[in-house]
C-alpha cells in the first residue's frame, strides 16, 4: 500500500518530466497536461491499495499516453490514427538523458518570445514546476484570477501559432535566455522558501532549479548570467542545513549557525561569482550572486560588509529596478544609516500583503520603540507567510511583542 503523501510525492518529482514527455509525440501542451493529470488521478486511486509501482515516473508516462491515444481516437479529425500509432511506438521516455533533455525544451519552448514576457515564465512555472495557479500567482505579487488568465492565453498562443516544440538554434537562445533563468530561479525559490516547516517536501525543486541551471551554463558557455544565477542558488542553498530550527521555524541569517553551512556549496559559489566579475558584464543574478558572497564570506553576522551590500543593491537597482529589490536594500540600509532611513524607503514601496515587506517593517518599528505597530505588522506578515516555518517564526516575534 501506499500514502496520498506517496503519490504527491511522485507528482512533485515526475510531473514536469511526464509533460515533457508526452509533448514531445503529441505536440499538444493542453492535452499533454490534462493527460498526465489524469494519469495522477488513477493513480490516487490505485496507488493507495495496489501499491507503489516499481518506476512510478514511468507508470504515469505510461498511463498519460494511453490517455492521450484515448482522446485521439474519440477525436477523429486530428488524425487519431497516426497520433496513436506515433504514440505507441515512441519511447518510454526513461533512458539515461531524456529527463534533462525533454524538461529543457519544454523550458524553451514555454519561453518562446512570442508569448510575452510575464507569461512564458508564468506558463512555464505551471508546466515544468507543477506549481498551482494560487502559488505562481504569489511569485508575481498578482491574483490568482489574473495569473489563470495569463496562463490560459499563453497556452492558446501556442496551440494557435503552431509554436514549435524544439530546442531553438544557437542563434535564438540568448532571446529566451531571459525568460528561461527567471523560470528555473522562481522554481529555486518555490522550493526554497515552502521548504520551511515541511520536512524537505519541496526540496526537490530546489535540485532541480540547480540540475536545469548546470545544463544551461553548458549549453551556453558563454552567458555569464547563466553562471551567475547558478553561483546564487548555490550560495542560497549552502545555508538550508542552518535556516531552520528542530520544528522547521525559520531562523533568520544573523542567527544562523555559520558552521553548518555548506563549504563546498560556497567554495562552488564564490568560484563562479569571480569569474562573473572578471568578465565584467553584470547582470541582475550576478550582482545578486555576489551579495549572496559577502554573506558567505563574513565570519559572523557583525563582521558582514554592509555598506559594500548596499553599494551591490545600488548597482541592482540601476539594472533591475522594482520594489522587491529596494526592499532587500531598505534591510542593508538599515545596519548601515539606522532604521529610521531604511523605513523612510519601505513605506515608500506599495507592497501591502507581501509578507516580507510586513515583516521587514515589523522588525524596522521594533527597533525604533513603535511596539504597537510592529506587533500589527508581525500579525499580517504571520497571516499571509507561504510556509510553517515563516509563519512559526512571525508569530514568536509577534509573542515577543504581545506576550498576552
Amino acid at each position: 500500500m501506499s500514502s496520498p503523501d506517496a503519490v504527491a510525492a511522485v507528482f512533485r518529482e515526475e510531473y514536469g518530466r511526464a509533460v515533457s514527455v508526452v509533448h514531445r509525440t503529441t505536440q499538444d501542451l493542453g492535452l499533454a497536461e490534462e493527460a498526465v493529470q489524469e494519469a495522477f488521478a488513477v493513480a490516487a486511486e490505485r496507488w493507495p491499495t495496489e501499491g507503489l509501482p516499481e518506476h512510478p515516473g514511468a507508470w504515469i508516462i505510461t498511463t498519460a499516453r494511453r490517455r492521450a491515444v484515448d482522446r485521439f481516437r474519440r477525436e477523429a479529425a486530428r488524425g487519431g490514427k497516426e497520433a496513436e500509432a506515433a504514440l505507441l511506438r515512441h519511447d518510454d521516455g526513461n533512458g539515461p538523458d531524456v529527463f534533462g533533455d525533454d524538461r529543457l525544451k519544454l523550458l524553451f519552448v514555454c519561453c518562446h518570445p512570442a508569448l510575452a514576457l510575464p507569461a512564458r515564465i508564468a506558463l512555464a512555472l505551471k508546466v515544468l514546476g507543477g506549481l498551482t495557479t494560487a502559488q505562481i500567482a504569489s511569485s508575481f505579487l498578482v491574483s490568482e484570477a489574473t495569473m489563470a488568465q495569463r496562463i490560459s492565453r499563453a497556452k492558446a498562443k501556442i496551440r494557435d501559432s503552431r509554436i514549435p516544440y524544439r530546442v531553438p538554434s544557437a542563434g535564438d537562445l540568448p532571446e529566451r535566455l531571459a525568460a528561461v533563468l527567471a523560470v528555473v530561479y522562481l522554481i529555486y525559490n518555490e522550493g526554497y522558501s515552502a521548504d520551511l516547516g515541511r520536512q524537505s517536501d519541496r526540496a526537490g525543486l530546489c535540485m532541480e532549479a540547480i540540475r536545469l541551471c548546470r545544463t544551461i551554463t553548458q549549453l551556453m558557455p558563454d552567458e555569464p548570467e547563466s553562471e551567475g544565477l547558478l553561483a546564487l542558488m548555490l550560495l542560497s542553498e549552502s545555508r538550508r542545513r542552518a535556516r531552520s530550527g528542530p520544528h522547521g521555524a525559520l531562523i533568520p541569517l544573523a542567527e544562523q549557525d555559520r558552521s553548518n553551512w555548506d563549504g563546498a556549496l560556497i567554495d562552488e559559489g564564490l568560484t563562479l561569482v569571480q569569474r562573473c566579475l572578471r568578465r565584467g558584464a553584470l547582470g541582475q543574478y550576478q550582482l545578486q550572486a555576489a551579495i549572496q558572497a559577502v554573506h558567505a564570506t563574513a565570519p559572523s553576522a557583525a563582521a558582514t560588509d554592509w555598506r559594500r551590500i548596499v553599494r551591490l543593491y545600488d548597482a541592482l537597482a540601476a539594472l533591475a529596478p522594482g520594489p522587491v529589490v529596494e526592499l532587500n536594500r531598505a534591510v542593508a540600509v538599515a545596519e548601515v544609516d539606522g532604521a529610521a532611513a531604511a523605513l523612510d524607503v519601505v513605506d515608500r514601496l506599495g507592497l501591502t500583503g507581501y509578507h516580507v515587506f510586513h515583516a521587514v517593517r515589523g522588525d524596522l518599528l521594533r527597533r525604533l520603540g513603535r511596539l504597537d505597530e510592529a506587533a500589527d505588522e508581525y500579525a499580517e506578515a504571520a497571516r499571509s507567510a507561504p510556509s510553517p516555518g515563516e509563519e512559526a517564526f512571525l508569530r514568536a516575534q509577534l509573542r515577543d511583542l504581545r506576550p498576552a
